[in-house]
């Protein structure tokens, strides 16, 4: 005769397993400052999402992209992923100048005034995934919902391809981007 525990509980333990997994597998953010500061024992990329907490991409790319198994591999080996609230209140402190939002105003539903280091990176539209490069010098904003294999057309250029310093080439970035096979599903 068996029990009905002895019957599920390994289909129990099977689904804790998988939820734990679950839990931990998540993207490493960290701020700006916590990256510049990281840079000076292991130098790496850093992708910036710029997001704001009316934007309705913003919120997909949470959901769909940011927790994709293979996306959240590739970041939390090869970048130093940065979350950033273009419309936040909090002042930041990048390459010696303290960047903030003097026109925030608490309590806002909606839309407030943009922070001065979206102004200063150049973002214009949300989602924007802002690339950097060791030094912390920006290699390129780009802007856009981007599902999981569409972001990683731009993670993995710039990680195996580009280098620092060297201009890229219109004409080599076309033949990358129209050879590109996307493994991530």
């Amino acid at each position: 005769m068996f029990s009905i525990r002895a019957l599920f509980l390994p289909l129990l333990l099977g689904a804790l397993t998988v939820t734990t997994f679950a839990q931990q597998a998540h993207v490493q953010w960290m701020s700006l400052e916590e990256a510049a500061e990281a840079q000076k024992t292991e130098p790496r990329k850093v992708m910036m999402d710029v997001y704001t907490h009316w934007c309705g991409p913003c919120k997909m790319m949470m959901a769909n992209t940011f927790t994709n198994k293979d996306v959240i591999a590739y970041l939390n080996k090869n970048y130093y992923a940065v979350k950033f609230d273009a419309e936040s209140s909090d002042p930041v402190t990048f390459k010696g100048k303290t960047f903030e939002n003097p026109g925030y105003r608490q309590g806002v539903r909606g839309r407030n005034s943009p922070h001065q280091l979206s102004r200063t990176l150049g973002v214009t539209a949300f989602p924007t995934m802002v690339y950097f490069d060791e030094n912390m010098d920006i290699i390129a904003p780009i802007s856009g919902y981007k599902t999981p294999s569409q972001l990683e057309l731009y993670i993995r250029y710039f990680a195996e391809h580009y280098i620092t310093g060297v201009k890229v080439k219109q004409e080599e970035w076309e033949s990358y981007r129209d050879s590109f096979t996307p493994t991530f599903r």
